[in-house]
């Protein structure tokens, strides 16, 4: 029989930390902490298998769950002397999901599940509390209704609203146990009328709708976008967790709340996080009230006249506390906790690996080396390459002026600019226009994840540090600001309203803070972050860790030196046809092309062979003592040409020529199918003056940089587009015919490696044979993926997605390297290159190069070195040493 459920509680568990692929990381976690002796409500975790068995099988669920589930109540009874669904002291249980990897409030959850007509008087005998007890029963068929019955929250919060206003009460928590009564048969009253169907009153239908709504929210669109931003596999599932309920709403001595062991925004070693008194977990995550610090420090520190958890509730503080301390030194890591205190008693309810900024994580994983809770290489493995983007968000320029028009809590690090917009739609049509937008909302919930991610920035005007615009948006790297209680949103009107009647509309610009919690009225000037204290060390030993290079692609002085200054080890490309783009380049490159014979092309090269000398020469000069690859004209000379008649006719204005003319010769270059035409090495062959020119561009370069700066030019020149070894023979030829020219003229010998791309399957097929020619090879993930695939990644856009969505493919090939077809063209290639020539140099430089997934296949596959843009530089060199440590494991 199939083990579907795992029990804990009572200081025992079936299940322990390590087993978070089958129980989710909620259940793996919660049995852990009870294994630990730790005050844990008993529960039971619903393995994620039955998550694959139920949408495998029309959503259903397995035959024999339902005997399994009903021992371990048994269980939760016999632990908590109460009963399920009992006219006495009855058992109320919480209903959550919880997947391998925390997917904060993207899933469905259910709380008090277990009440009805009677046992909602008999919780009320039991607690001395007849308002607690209706107060939860409206909680209840609120959220039950809504995850599974369908029925929307918000009309019962409209309900909620009319009869606060009607009763003459501000807030929920001065309703009593009658008008709560009556709140609840409202609520009923519309369940009815809009589903027609009543509130079923049996326990056990309420347990298993649900227990099958919980797995039903793993494919709700919410919970797929944040899977598809997360790379979350689907086949994963989540796990269901069935718990005794605990009730932080029975009075002023009970609370709950959510805790991080350290700072998540900055990383410092202090306990940091909210409560509030008298309210369910809820009411915290949603940010529905503003909470409580739990520390008299965070109180002091955030100006609130509250007084702190640490003042009002010293011991079960005190008892919190020590079991913080003690799990982040048991998993080693910062935890994120959620816990209730229940008239005096701590229940923890969950604890995990707390999300956190990147410098966040930084200084915890730098101090806890320092501590010496972990490793240098654990910590280098503590962080997601990726996510080093956040340091690389500009700042605030703290020499401008700040016009300050709103505050609020600085819930994500980073500054951003943007136009106001109000809902998600809006911000997600704003970037696919390319404005960039902040979204401002009264409070987010899971349903915005898709214009959270389009934002540039998230500021609401509810919640606090621990609400779900804060968690989410420094899981993305966002800046954020929440909590901005002196603003307003009218979404009627679309405006923002600041203290003092400051009105913003929609569509203006604002700017905020989210490391000082300010809003700003209109654009300010913004500075780079300094890349040094903990970001040095850990780069330092992830370079230390490392076995590949990394190089950036770079075509400009500018690139080069922001590449050098993020640790790039040289160049791996430099695409030569963007330095014919620039200012008066384009007209000598025209005339260059519609010349009618070669005398007529020279001339034009000639006027442009000291361009690209200099240009060399700044590169050469930056990248000194580096190594540089400089790749040969590519693209298809079309591409250089004018499109529209306005630019046809402005351009042969320009060159003294009829339109007509110039449109006829336009028309003669223009090719069907450009991307496998006329380019790269062709263009080579067919016109070698214009690999001559280039060639003598880069030699005097080298030559004039290697006086400048004492040191000799490590220089590659890499042909594009080869197939052929008879190819690759004769450009090489041009190119080392034009050395020996420059050398006698210079009187300096020129040291060079000749090389060429692979990027065409049958380039790689042939390596072992292109192998006797190069002396390097660079392989061009872009084409070589476009070719392999028999796909342009220019257009590919349209249906990746639907393919993504389809289950086809996985990832888009464009983004991440598709390891089985073109991943193996490349470890054939290097194979048989090496075969040929063993000290073979070998690199990446397509888009695939910053990706760390790839990165992973290069060190997998034996490569020397990745290139990639240079603000990739740092992700690239984490993912390289990443890779490597995880090589090294056995």
């Amino acid at each position: 029989m199939t083990k579907w459920v795992y029990r804990f509680g009572g200081g025992e568990a079936e299940g322990r930390a390590a087993d978070f692929g089958r129980l989710g990381g909620k259940g793996a976690n919660l049995a852990e902490m009870a294994s630990l002796g730790l005050p844990v409500p008993p529960g039971l975790t619903i393995v994620a298998d039955a998550c694959g068995f139920y949408f495998g099988n029309g959503r259903t669920l397995p035959d024999d769950l339902k005997a399994q589930v009903l021992e371990g109540i048994l269980a939760m009874e016999g632990l908590t002397g109460r009963t399920f669904g009992g006219n006495a002291k009855p058992l109320l249980l919480s209903v959550r999901s919880g997947a391998r990897a925390s997917m904060p409030g993207m899933m469905d959850t259910v709380l008090n599940l277990g009440l009805n007509d009677e046992t909602v008087q008999a919780l009320g005998h039991d607690a001395g509390d007849a308002r607690f007890a209706w107060d939860s029963y409206r909680r209840f068929i609120q959220m039950y209704a809504d995850v599974v019955m369908g029925l929307d929250h918000e009309v019962f919060e409209e309900i909620l609203e009319d009869e606060k206003a009607r009763f003459g009460h501000e807030y929920e928590t001065d309703l009593s146990a009658v008008e709560w009564q009556h709140v609840v048969g409202l609520y009923k009253r519309v369940i009815e009328e809009e589903l027609d169907a009543s509130f079923p009153q049996d326990p056990h239908v309420q347990l298993w709708g649900a227990i099958a709504a919980v797995f039903a929210s793993w494919m709700n669109p919410r919970a797929m976008t944040y899977r598809t931003l997360h790379r979350i596999p689907e086949e994963w599932g989540t796990a269901v967790n069935v718990q005794a309920m605990v009730f932080g709403n029975l009075g002023s001595s009970s609370a709950t709340g959510v805790a991080f062991t350290r700072n998540p925004s900055t990383g410092e070693k202090s306990l940091y996080g909210e409560f509030l008194v008298n309210a369910q977990g809820e009411d915290v995550v949603a940010g529905i009230r503003t909470p409580q610090s739990i520390t008299e420090e965070g109180r002091l520190a955030s100006g609130s006249e509250k007084p702190s958890m640490e003042k009002l509730m010293p011991e079960a503080f005190a008892e919190f506390r020590a079991i913080c301390e003690r799990l982040e030194a048991h998993y080693r890591d910062m935890q994120d906790l959620e816990f209730t205190v229940e008239r005096g008693t701590l229940w923890m309810l969950q604890t995990r690996a707390g999300k956190r900024t990147t410098r966040a994580a930084m200084k915890i994983a730098v101090d806890m080396v320092e501590e010496g809770l972990i490793t240098e290489e654990e910590a280098v493995c503590r962080i997601e390459p990726p996510s080093l983007d956040q340091l690389l968000h500009p700042t605030i320029d703290p020499r401008v002026e700040r016009h300050v028009v709103g505050s609020g809590l600085p819930a994500s690090p980073g500054a951003a600019t943007g136009e106001i917009v109000f809902t998600a739609e809006e911000a997600v049509e704003a970037e696919s226009e390319g404005r960039k937008v902040i979204l401002v909302r009264i409070e987010t919930s899971p349903e915005d994840i898709h214009g959270m991610h389009a934002a540039e920035g998230i500021l609401t005007t509810r919640g606090g540090m621990t609400s779900h615009a804060a968690v989410v948006a420094r899981g993305m790297g966002i800046p954020c600001v929440v909590g901005a209680g002196s603003m307003r949103v009218d979404l009627r009107n679309e405006h923002l309203i600041g203290p003092g009647g400051v009105t913003l509309k929609r569509g203006e610009t604002i700017t905020i803070d989210g490391s000082s919690g300010q809003v700003l009225k209109g654009a300010v000037p913004m500075i780079q972050p300094e890349l040094s204290g903990d970001f040095g060390k850990l780069m330092v030993w992830a370079d230390k860790n490392r076995r590949m290079t990394v190089r950036t692609n770079a075509d400009t002085p500018q690139d080069a030196r922001a590449a050098r200054s993020f640790g790039a080890e040289g160049i791996g490309l430099c695409r030569t046809e963007h330095m014919f783009f620039e200012g008066d380049r384009i007209h000598v490159m025209r005339e260059m092309i519609l010349a009618e014979d070669e005398k007529g092309r020279r001339a034009a090269l000639s006027k442009l062979l000291p361009m690209q000398r200099s240009d060399f020469t700044d590169l050469f000069s930056i990248m000194h003592g580096l190594p540089v690859t400089i790749r040969l004209l590519d693209p298809p000379l079309h591409e250089f040409l004018p499109k529209t008649e306005a630019e046809i006719a402005e351009v042969a204005k320009a060159m003294g020529m009829p339109p007509a003319f110039l449109a006829r010769r336009i028309d003669a270059i223009h090719e069907f199918n450009p991307m496998l035409g006329h380019r790269g090495c062709r263009l080579a062959i067919s016109y070698p003056e214009i690999a001559e020119m280039q060639a003598r561009a880069i030699f005097e370069a080298a030559v004039a940089a290697a006086k400048e700066t004492g040191e000799p030019v490590e220089l590659e020149i890499m042909v594009p587009l080869v197939s052929l070894r008879a190819e690759l023979d004769y450009v090489k030829g041009v190119i080392d015919r034009v050395a020996e020219d420059v050398a006698k003229e210079s009187g300096v010998p020129i040291a060079y490696l000749a090389g060429t791309m692979i990027e065409l399957p049958r380039a790689a097929i042939r390596a072992h044979v292109i192998a006797e020619t190069a002396e390097f090879f660079s392989f061009g993930t872009n084409d070589l993926t476009q070719t392999t695939f028999g796909m342009s990644r220019d257009d590919a856009a349209a249906f990746i997605p639907t393919y993504q969505r389809k289950g086809i493919i996985e990832h888009d090939p464009f983004i991440s390297l598709d390891f089985d077809g073109v991943g193996e063209l490349i470890r054939l290639a290097a194979e048989r290159g090496r075969r040929t020539r063993n000290d073979l140099k070998l690199g990446i430089c397509g888009e695939h190069g910053g990706d760390p997934a790839s990165i992973r296949f290069c060190e997998d596959a034996g490569l020397d070195y990745v290139s990639c843009s240079p603000f990739r530089v740092p992700i690239a060199r984490l993912a390289a040493a990443q890779a490597a440590i995880g090589k090294r494991k056995p």
